[in-house]
């Protein structure tokens, strides 16, 4: 039998058996290293979605995406892979069930380094489009961000929630509250912030930024609770800036942030940081729910 009529006379059987679109099947059969695979219909008259899913280190990539080099911007690399590989998965180029090239070889494709590459992988995790399984490899799960991001141990709309009722009032008491250390401190950060390039770096600058000004409030349950959410604020931080490229933004709005401290104002602190969390909130829904 042709190549062809086998994979579509196959793909409506594991269509009808596994409750899933033929479409969907016959473009992953198509796709398989090794297709047709007869004994697959014979053999698992109760595949389902989930099991095709499984069997999707088979499927291999087309060599037209693999072929091709994306056009890096040096300076913002991590923002320009990320944006290439979203892109790709949304479009359907990279399709459900398709297994990523490795790190390695996604470099070489882009001509960057790994960690380069590993940002982009993370946060494509983070917003639901990939799955790492350890030992197989990274897989296209989804074709469009996951309405419930979540960083760990805390959901994206923990942060939105609980930010504005314990740094809002942190900055103002900070202005209170803050020593001329601190006061240095948070002016150094925001210098460094504008002169970094490097996202890892930034978003770690970031990190301890909104650490410091925690300190700088003198309150032990805000230091505690800023803290103890740290990981997931970095996390937070590095996916805005890939996806809504928010640095200069945030840059500006931190400096806001410290000239209001650096003033002794309690309403103008608590109304810069206010400002800065709700504009971060919205980038996020943004991320979260493109189409609202």
């Amino acid at each position: 039998m042709h190549r062809g009529s086998t994979i579509l006379t196959q793909s409506r059987y594991l269509a009808s058996v596994g409750g899933v679109d033929p479409d969907w099947v016959v473009q992953w059969m198509s796709n398989l290293k090794f297709a047709p695979l007869p004994v697959l219909c014979v053999a698992c008259p109760c595949l389902t979605a989930a099991g095709i899913l499984a069997h999707s280190e088979h499927m291999s990539l087309s060599g037209s995406w693999t072929a091709r080099r994306a056009a890096i911007n040096r300076q913002n690399a991590a923002e320009a892979v990320f944006e290439d590989l979203r892109s790709a998965i949304e479009s359907g180029v990279l399709s459900l069930g398709t297994r990523l090239p490795s790190e390695a070889a996604l470099a070489e494709q882009y001509g960057v380094s790994r960690p380069i590459v590993r940002e982009a992988l993370r946060s494509a995790q983070t917003l639901g489009l990939t799955q790492t399984r350890n030992g197989s490899g990274t897989f296209v799960i989804a074709t469009a961000p996951s309405p419930e991001i979540t960083y760990g141990a805390y959901s994206a709309r923990d942060l939105m929630e609980a930010r504005p009722v314990i740094e809002v009032p942190a900055a103002g008491w900070a202005a209170r509250r803050r020593t001329a250390e601190q006061l240095r401190v948070l002016t150094e950060l925001c210098a460094e912030m504008k002169r970094e390039k490097d996202l890892d770096k930034w978003v770690s600058l970031d990190s301890r930024f909104h650490c410091v000004i925690a300190e700088a409030s003198d309150n032990a349950v805000f230091i505690k609770v800023v803290l103890d959410a740290r990981d997931a604020l970095a996390t937070q931080s590095q996916l805005i800036n890939l996806v809504a490229h928010r640095r200069p933004a945030s840059n500006r709005e931190h400096q806001r942030i410290v000239d209001a401290i650096a003033s002794g104002s309690f309403e103008d602190s608590q109304e810069a940081m206010r400002d800065h969390l709700a504009r971060v909130a919205r980038a996020m829904s943004k991320i979260s729910k493109p189409d609202s």
